[in-house]
Parts: structure tokens; sequence; C-alpha cells
């Protein structure tokens, strides 16, 4: 499988392409800030056809770039059922502070949301560019976090994990939409139940495996004393 990952042009949000292999059709995971360019770069390198753009959480960081992206290839945008309503203003949670900052950066923040938006639920496995994709409901961070899921040949299954687990942390639950308590239940029943050997590919930072986080990471280390 060809896993390629790059951080976007602001809060170091990781965009992710995913395929079978060169030549072939492949996912788009999370575009956020900035990441057209690049993303470009990819596809034509590796010969991508993108063939769908799924999205961990509505989010504006990871979503930013979601609808040139599906308006470029002709693609639609996959979010769980409980994150849509982001996508149609996913300004609207920013402090003026901070949309004041991204728009300096980045020009005017004009929004339009994807033409075509899919949504999911959990448990669904999807069928796309070659690919089975597990959704795994995660909330926590927000209502419609999730991660995604794939078994590879011969190698370690993945997991994107979104801003649900980071290396060596989690994702922060104090912004409209948290809930810490539901993020510990996603912990707990979700993320702890995979195995060691998964490969996690997060929304920021470093990738890490289970193993390592079930190790090292405090808030799953709390969670495993708690039992």
């Amino acid at each position: 499988m060809l896993v390629h990952g790059f951080p976007a042009a602001a809060f170091g949000t990781n965009c992710y392409v995913l395929a079978p292999g060169e030549g072939e059709e492949c996912v788009v995971v999370d575009p956020g800030i900035g990441v057209e360019g690049e993303l470009l770069d990819v596809l034509r390198r590796h010969r991508l056809r993108p063939a769908a753009v799924l999205l961990t959480h509505g989010h504006l960081d990871h979503v930013f770039a979601v609808t040139p992206v599906c308006g470029t290839f002709g693609v639609a945008a996959t979010i769980h059922s409980d994150d849509r309503y982001r996508l149609r203003d996913p300004f609207g949670t920013l402090s003026p502070q901070l949309a004041g900052a991204l728009a300096a950066e980045f020009g005017s923040l004009r929004w339009q949301e994807p033409d075509d938006v899919v949504t999911v639920a959990d448990g669904e496995r999807l069928q796309v560019a070659g690919l089975d994709v597990g959704v795994v409901h995660a909330p926590g961070h927000t209502e419609g976090s999730v991660m995604f899921t794939l078994a590879r040949d011969g190698e370690a299954d993945l997991c994107l994990s979104g801003d649900v687990l980071f290396a060596g942390s989690i994702g922060r639950t104090d912004l409209p939409g948290g809930d810490h308590a539901a993020m510990l239940r996603s912990l707990r029943e979700r993320v702890l139940p995979l195995d060691d050997a998964v490969d996690v590919l997060p929304g920021h930072g470093p990738a890490t495996t289970i193993g390592a986080e079930r190790a090292g990471n405090p808030f799953l280390r709390a969670l495993l004393e708690e039992r």
C-alpha cells in the first residue's frame, strides 16, 4: 500500500494520501490549510487519481481545502453524520482573533461547502479506491470524530486517528462540541482494544503505534491503571 503524509501550512495538520499502489486511485484524508500545491505534486509523482476525500472530523484545520480538492477531482467528501453540520460553516466556532489571524495569513476566509457530501456511521466499511476502510466513531474531540482503519497485506493494520489519539497525547476537548467524558470512553472502548502492532497516523505530529501509546501515553496509561 502507498501511504504518503505531509503537514498543512497551518496548525501542523497532517494530510494523507493512500492508495493500493502507484498509478492507482487513491483517497485523500483531511486536506487542511494550504495543502493543494503539495497534494498535486504527490498525485503527479505517484500517478494517482483521487476517488474520495475522507474527513476524520469537521474542524477547520482538517477541512479547509476540502471543497477545492473535491471540486477539482469531482469526488465526494465523506464525514460522520454528527459532524456534517460543521461543513456548513467551519468558521463559525473560530474566535474573532483566530479568524483575523488566518485571514491575514491566507486571505479572505470565504467558505463554500462541497457539492457532494456523504455521511457515514460507526461500523461502516467503505470500499473505495481499491481499499477497505473501516469507520470507527470515537467522539470527544468533536461529536462526529472518527478513526479510519485499514488492513494491509503482510503489514500491521493502519489507523488514521484524526484528533482522537496523538503520539504521547490526545485531542483537546475544550472546544465547542468537545466532551472529555466521551473522549475517555472512546479511548477506553475504541483505542485500547486495538492490537499493539497497529500503526497510527494521527491528525497532528509523528506516526506511532498502539503499543507505543499503550506503554507511554499518559492518558492511556491512566485508563489502564483504572482497570
